[in-house]
């Protein structure tokens, strides 16, 4: 080979091995940074292993450092598990990340039981040494108890408290002649697909100050900054049977249901349903449906729905104080926040009451638009669109908005109402029935339509 060429070749096979190889800085300035100081895994049930949370660690200087050591530090550093970029292991030495390149780091944990009621923290450190010097990154968990029913029927009467929180795997039945009372303070956490089946009756006393909760069993975030809280068809919901009379639930919150809560009646006069107070939200279809059954509401919430937030087929029914406002998240809404069914053979007609409410949001406010003539009063109601009073309005506020503190796009959704509400001093007392004084939040009740009393914020 000519000289020349051989100069060339040797030349270009520099230049490809400089662009190959990075080569590594040993200096102690040459350090990792990370995607966070501290990885919270979240609230995490105890005894069992707990999902994955990821984190990112970045080489950002030109050349590649070695991360001599890898590994969990401290009293509880046995209770987490590392994966580093696909490998498991409890240490890991010598791990190089290139130049300006990054790596993951994997992190879950199995807590032991811990005997009490309330979560316990539980920290750790992951340690990471290059150049001689060591960082930390702080790894918590915070670790719940929980009592865990399985196919559990409920046959004679029974008290749920406001201990531990109760996981329900499948599903949760309440035969007829039994009644399952939820004590101020309970938390029942349903698996996917898991219900709320009631022959008999249920009875939830929940507090301002103790709620009563029904929700899914998944915590965290789905991905970062969306929290499974806003998330629907986590469980399937709550089903009231047509043999099913007498149900009161206050100061409870339903949420991330398949269809909510869906009443199944035989038709009369008797509510098979009787709900204070409450926050229905969250449904991949109606947050309260009724079919030949008869509803009370005062001073409810009602949103965020797929479908759509209330369906009422026949029965009697009674909403006061109430606010429906859809901002449903993950599809477009396919019917409106009030679905009112038309009657068809073997349905009767349905027969409303709605005073002191709100009417809010995306998608339809009213189907079928035209109610004229039927059983269906709306009286001193707040409705966004641009409507007038007849038989079926009266004395209602139109084209106005309530000015909630929701922000959609924030993924914030709080229906109380700001300063400049028109809603506020707008109610008719004189129509109320609540049968409480306080709101959800345990504000005396004043003459503000919705479901929650105006109270003046430090921020507003």
């Amino acid at each position: 080979m000519p000289k020349f060429l051989i100069f060339i070749f040797s030349a270009l096979m520099v230049g490809l091995a400089s662009c190959i190889e990075d080569g590594i800085d040993t200096s102690p300035s040459a350090q990792p940074s990370f995607s966070c100081d501290t990885l919270d895994i979240g609230e995490v049930f105890t005894d069992e292993l707990t999902v994955t949370s990821r984190m990112t660690v970045y080489n950002r200087n030109a050349k590649g450092i070695i991360l001599s050591r890898i590994a969990m530090s401290g009293a509880n550093a046995s209770l987490f598990r590392i994966n580093v970029d696909g490998m498991s292991g409890k240490e890991f030495s010598n791990v190089e990340i290139r130049g300006k390149d990054s790596i993951f780091v994997f992190v879950e944990a199995l807590l032991p039981a811990n005997g009490t009621d309330a979560p316990v923290d539980v920290e750790a450190s992951l340690d990471f040494t290059a150049n001689g010097l060591t960082q930390s990154v702080v790894v918590s968990a915070h670790g719940q108890d929980i009592e865990r029913l399985h196919g559990m029927e409920i046959t004679e009467d029974t008290r749920f408290g406001a201990g531990k929180p109760y996981r329900v795997a499948d599903s949760l039945v309440v035969r007829e002649g039994a009644t399952l009372t939820l004590e101020a303070g309970t938390k029942l956490l349903f698996r996917d697909k898991a219900r709320l089946v009631v022959y008999g009756r249920i009875v939830s006393d929940g507090r301002p100050d103790a709620p009563v909760t029904l929700t899914g069993d998944r915590t965290g975030n789905v991905i970062p900054g969306v929290s499974f809280e806003i998330m629907s068809r986590q469980w399937g919901g709550v089903e009231i049977m047509p043999q099913s009379k007498g149900n009161v639930l206050s100061h409870t919150v339903i949420s991330n249901t398949t269809h909510g809560v869906a009443v199944h009646g035989e038709g009369g006069e008797e509510p098979s349903l009787r709900l204070v107070n409450c926050r229905l939200r969250n449904s991949g279809g109606y947050v309260l449906s009724a079919d030949m059954a008869s509803v009370e509401a005062y001073g409810c919430e009602f949103a965020e729905a797929a479908t759509g937030l209330v369906r009422l087929s026949g029965g009697s029914h009674r909403f006061d104080q109430c606010t429906l406002s859809n901002h449903y998240l993950f599809s477009a809404i396919s019917e409106a926040a009030w679905n009112i069914v038309t009657p068809e053979d073997g349905v009767t007609e349905t027969a409303l009451l709605a005073t002191n409410c709100i009417t809010w949001g995306l998608g339809q406010e009213l189907l079928p638009k035209d109610i004229s003539g039927r059983p269906i009063v709306f009286e001193r109601c707040l409705f966004r669109s641009a409507g007038t009073d007849d038989d079926n309005f009266v004395n209602c506020l139109w084209d106005a908005d309530p000015l909630f503190y929701t922000v959609r796009g924030d993924y914030y959704f709080d229906y109380r109402l700001k300063p400049e509400s028109p809603a506020i001093g707008a109610a008719d007392p004189s129509l109320s029935e609540c049968p409480l004084a306080v709101d959800f939040y345990g504000v005396a009740r004043a003459a503000d339509l919705g479901a929650y009393v105006f109270v003046e914020r430090e921020d507003d």
